[in-house]
């Protein structure tokens, strides 16, 4: 039985996307379900129907009408899944490169998300609502590492904003070509879409972008390197090493060197529980030193990204 839902549209969404705002109003639901039901005429805008693309205005009133036990694309399947930390609140992952984060138009299994609804729901109890895990930030299909979930709305909602307010320090390991000489620098070089290519690159009127980044190792034709996103832009820390003539390991998209995987691990996170109790610093294996340094262990930092020593 659908239950309908009714939103004013604040003015901090003012200029967004419908689809997007419905995504964050409803972060338990499939993707494509809500589009479905922007689709098939189930979400009214002032009365009116809007294609999912609408550019929300102050004030819009939107009436949507929501089927939660509906779940079409994310059914729950046994698929191991590291899992680093959890309580009520949240769970934090480790995911391996080659996994897609959420089922898409054409891949509707073996997702991260596909795994976590298993997870998630090992008692089943037919009295108990389909406990859904909550995307709070996204990692690329071939990047591995942390992710963060949240178990419920209120998680979600709290931890989402922390990542928005930018209260999450994250921190990734990357193996890229070529030797960079400067120990520390920032790439700052805004980033946008290039709508007929459908390609994120570098782009003079795209939305600043900012990454700080430490070199850890030199090698004769390769560097390690630690590295900060300031900002969170898509495909930005692999898009800016490329931008620096020093594209990642594995990344064919932007031009890195052909190798099994692409050679990106998101390998530290530090953030505030949603209750507010704490922080909390997650690691997805021990080679960091006392100051969050990821030079204690260069030769397990390698054989993580590419499966062996250089």
């Amino acid at each position: 039985m659908a239950d309908k839902f009714e939103f004013q549209v604040p003015a901090k969404d003012f200029k967004k996307r419908l689809d997007e705002f419905l995504f964050a109003e409803f972060p338990f639901l499939s993707r494509m379900y809500l589009r479905e039901l922007v689709r098939d005429r189930k979400c009214e805008v002032n009365g009116e129907w809007k294609s999912r693309g609408y550019l929300l205005r102050t004030g819009d009133f939107i009436e949507i009408e929501v089927d939660r036990a509906d779940r079409p694309s994310l059914q729950p399947e046994p698929i191991p899944v590291a899992i680093l930390f959890e309580d009520a609140e949240f769970l934090v992952a480790d995911k391996p490169a080659g996994m897609l984060v959420h089922p898409t138009v054409r891949i509707r299994s073996g997702t991260l998300l596909n795994a976590l609804a298993h997870h998630l729901n090992l008692s089943p109890n037919e009295d108990a609502d389909f406990r859904r895990a909550g995307l709070v930030h996204r990692l690329d299909k071939d990047t591995s590492g942390l992710i963060v979930i949240a178990k419920n709305a209120r998680s979600h909602r709290i931890l989402a904003s922390h990542f928005q307010r930018r209260l999450v320090e994250k921190r990734y390991l990357a193996l890229v070509a070529g030797t960079i000489d400067k120990d520390a620098g920032t790439i700052d070089a805004p980033i946008g879409r290039y709508d007929e290519q459908r390609f994120w690159n570098i782009k003079p009127d795209g939305k600043k972008a900012v990454t700080n980044f430490w070199v850890r190792e030199r090698f004769p034709d390769r560097t390690l390197l630690e590295l900060e996103p300031v900002t969170g832009r898509t495909n930005q820390l692999r898009i800016h090493l490329a931008h620096i003539e020093h594209p990642i390991v594995g990344d064919k998209k932007y031009g890195g060197p052909e190798h099994e995987r692409l050679c990106l691990h998101a390998a530290r996170l530090v953030l505030w529980h949603p209750n507010g109790s704490q922080r909390m610093e997650f690691e997805s294996f021990g080679s960091f030193g006392s100051s969050g340094s990821f030079g204690r262990n260069v030769q397990q930092s390698v054989r993580l990204l590419t499966g062996d020593s250089l």
